[in-house]
């Protein structure tokens, strides 16, 4: 790898020769950017209009997806229960956390940069939570630097492949060029955090500047990612960024935009639009509108997918409502929080298959005649409908607008 100014058209962003100087043409992005505020602004509303009750579940469940979101988007599956355990105790409704210490690590990280979007975002603040990533110094089986940038003498690449046919994606700085580059990135993302959040130390060789909040959150996890300062865990700080970034643009920690989670169901448009973002054109300008619009508009779309579940939420606190004012046994309840629980379909849930007789009496350990009868009950009571008939008879909760994949 050259760490030197190429002779050659540039092949990586940071190659080029106006790099870090990330810019982007405001004027291009102004629909999607009243869009994107269109959708965030009806999302706060609705968070607005409800109780506080209601409230704090919605932020735990949606804090508890977007951790399991953002591991996910690198290939790691987390256990749920943990996630929560975890998520619980960090908002004070549980005396203790999971135990389980690479969880806890996480959230711990997604915590302290919603929760801590007014204090300075420095080197040892993300070397801390790097570190928070991986208890033990190890990922996986493999040891790994914690704690501090990366300092191998090996390329930092981002590869795809079996091995003997990797294919290159992108090719980081070299380590040499980390705490530089680095330095530059943090002068610039605490001079271009909202003026009444500045802090007084901000560096005097990086004016302060006002950007609109997310592009701003666009171009900051771009140039973090091109730098690749850590050895791993990268990706997963990136995010935490960006999270940092939309508190900071609000004034206020925010869990509740969902970024992660938009990313892990489009994480292929994402992985091919960072691609090319950090490809940098060989010559002209470093414009990366395309990539801040695409950002902007996945935004958009995390932004949705959250009023959908703030809504899901006010509809199962709706449904054990109407559960609580009818005189249903264990068995009932046990099934009806099971359904609730697995949502609707559109949100990426739904109780698999439908609800059967047979699932019913497995589910609450009872014969399939008393399992019949309990349906029957609450099909009486109008907490289920049905489809089908026969051995084809499916039952889920008779919630308005959800859709259960009650025939699959």
């Amino acid at each position: 790898m050259t760490t030197s100014a190429p002779t050659t058209p540039a092949h990586y962003i940071w190659q080029h020769p106006d790099w870090p100087k990330l810019g982007f043409d405001a004027q291009a992005l102004a629909h999607d950017l009243n869009q994107a505020r269109l959708q965030q602004g009806r999302l706060l509303g609705l968070l607005d209009a409800i109780g506080l009750t209601e409230a704090q579940e919605i932020t735990r469940e949606l804090w508890v997806q977007e951790a399991v979101a953002t591991a996910a988007i690198e290939g790691e599956q987390l256990d749920l229960a943990a996630v929560r355990s975890s998520v619980a105790y960090r908002l004070g409704l549980a005396d203790a956390s999971t135990g389980d210490r690479h969880v806890d690590g996480l959230v711990e990280v997604m915590q302290d940069a919603t929760d801590g979007f007014a204090s300075v975002l420095d080197g040892d603040r993300l070397c801390r939570w790097q570190s928070a990533l991986f208890p033990g110094g190890t990922s996986g089986l493999r040891r790994i630097a914690v704690g501090r940038w990366r300092d191998h003498a090996d390329p930092m690449q981002i590869v795809s492949g079996r091995p003997g046919r990797e294919v290159v994606h992108y090719t980081a700085p070299a380590s040499s060029r980390v705490a530089g580059e680095m330095a530059r990135f943090l002068a610039w993302f605490e001079a271009t955090r909202p003026a009444s959040q500045r802090a007084a130390s901000a560096s005097p060789d990086v004016p302060a500047t006002t950007l609109n909040g997310l592009a701003r959150a666009a171009v900051a996890h771009l140039w973090f990612e091109s730098i690749h300062p850590f050895e791993d865990g990268n990706g997963r700080l990136g995010r935490a960024i960006v999270d940092m970034a939309l508190a900071q643009d609000v004034g206020a920690p925010a869990r509740l935009f969902g970024m992660s989670r938009q990313l892990l169901v489009s994480r292929g448009a994402y992985y091919d639009a960072l691609s090319q973002a950090q490809s940098g054109p060989p010559e002209g300008a470093l414009d990366v509108t395309p990539w801040v619009q695409w950002f902007v508009q996945a935004f958009t779309r995390s932004c949705i997918l959250s009023q959908a579940a703030v809504k899901q939420a006010l509809d199962k606190a709706a449904f054990r409502q109407r559960m609580s004012g009818l005189a249903l046994n264990a068995r009932q309840i046990k099934v009806l929080m099971r359904l609730l629980e697995a949502g609707s379909s559109e949100l990426g849930g739904g109780f698999l298959g439908g609800m059967t007789a047979d699932k019913y009496g497995k589910i609450s350990a009872t014969s399939k005649a008393t399992a019949t009868r309990d349906l029957a009950e609450l099909l009486q009571h109008g907490l289920l409908r049905v489809e089908g008939v026969g051995k084809a008879t499916r039952y889920a909760v008779n919630v308005a607008g959800w859709n259960q994949p009650v025939t699959r």
